[in-house]
């Protein structure tokens, strides 16, 4: 275990500074100048040129490329074009209504997909396994700013139990600020519980056909006791492995689903910086987003062995 663990940590390492390299690349072709974005259409070459100056704009890219990491490393991600604020500060305070609705719609999309999993692969074949995969394809179908956008009309504006956009913040209470979230958490997770459900169905029931099974019904055990501590440990590789891609999609689905409920979250900050060409904080988010879908992974591998003593380090 300890030799796996060096071997990924040394790969997680190699994908973080590839894909700092890409991040840096792509930013850097896109047309435009982030000096004359700030300054406007109607300011002189010379004062865009100071600015650029003092943006460190005129400097090689090799240069801002290691400028860049060792501010990464140590904590100093510079100020914003447009904000005239520290990065970092803005991620953290973004992040803080961000991660828990990631979270948020990560817990309903597991709840709800082993839920409806494990329940239609009890009913192999029958009609509830028939009725919920029909509902499962239906969430596959939706696109989750429509939905968003239904829980709207619904929750907030025929029934009025939400608000219908915006986030009070966490200094009102716990409770409170996850009463914002939950609308925004739904509709990031009804896509994701639907692809998750079908993947969990196929999972159980390829295990239900293991002689294990058979040998625990034999002892009679009871099906629940069986579907849920024996079948469902064995079957959560592949769910596992969904639930890890899931969670990096999750993040990225923020972006459009903070911009319909007005959250001032880490994804309307991206869109608001591309507006802006704040490739600061642009390069910074996308920088951070990549991160954790590596760590993502990371986490999932360890997760295997944990889950399934059989899996060895050289199996992963």
């Amino acid at each position: 275990m300890g030799l796996f663990l060096l071997k990924r940590t040394l790969t997680l390492i190699g994908t973080l500074v590839g894909a700092s390299i890409i991040v840096f690349l792509v930013l850097e072709i896109l047309p435009g100048n982030a000096a004359q974005m700030l300054m406007g259409p109607d300011a002189s070459p010379e004062a865009v040129a100071a600015l650029a100056t003092k943006l460190g704009l005129d400097l090689p890219a090799l240069t801002r490329y290691w400028h860049w990491i060792g501010g990464l490393l140590t904590g100093n991600l510079g100020d914003s074009y447009a904000y005239s604020s520290p990065v970092l500060d803005l991620i953290l305070e973004r992040l803080a209504l961000t991660m828990p609705l990631a979270l948020l719609a990560m817990f309903f999309t597991t709840v709800i997909a082993l839920l409806v999993g494990v329940t239609a692969a009890a009913r192999h074949n029958k009609l509830g396994d028939v009725g919920l995969m029909g509902m499962a394809q239906v969430g596959i179908a939706i696109p989750n700013f429509w939905f968003a956008i239904l829980l709207i009309l619904v929750f907030s504006v025929k029934l009025q139990w939400f608000s219908a956009g915006g986030f009070e913040g966490w200094g009102d209470g716990f409770f409170s600020g996850i009463k914002s979230l939950l609308l925004p958490a739904l509709s990031l997770a009804v896509v994701q519980a639907a692809i998750l459900a079908r993947i969990t169905r196929s999972a159980v029931l390829e295990v239900m056909r293991e002689d294990f099974v058979r040998t625990a019904r034999a002892k009679g055990v009871s099906q629940r006791m069986v579907l849920w501590t024996h079948v469902l440990r064995n079957a959560m590789i592949p769910v596992i492995t969904v639930m890890g891609m899931q969670f990096s999609e999750l993040l990225a689905g923020t972006i459009v689903v903070e911009n319909v409920f007005y959250l001032p979250g880490l994804g309307r900050l991206i869109f608001q910086a591309i507006s802006n060409r704040d490739l600061i904080v642009v390069r910074n988010c996308v920088m951070l987003l990549a991160a954790m879908v590596v760590i993502v992974n990371f986490v999932v591998d360890v997760l295997y062995a944990v889950i399934d003593p059989r899996i060895k380090a050289s199996d992963i």
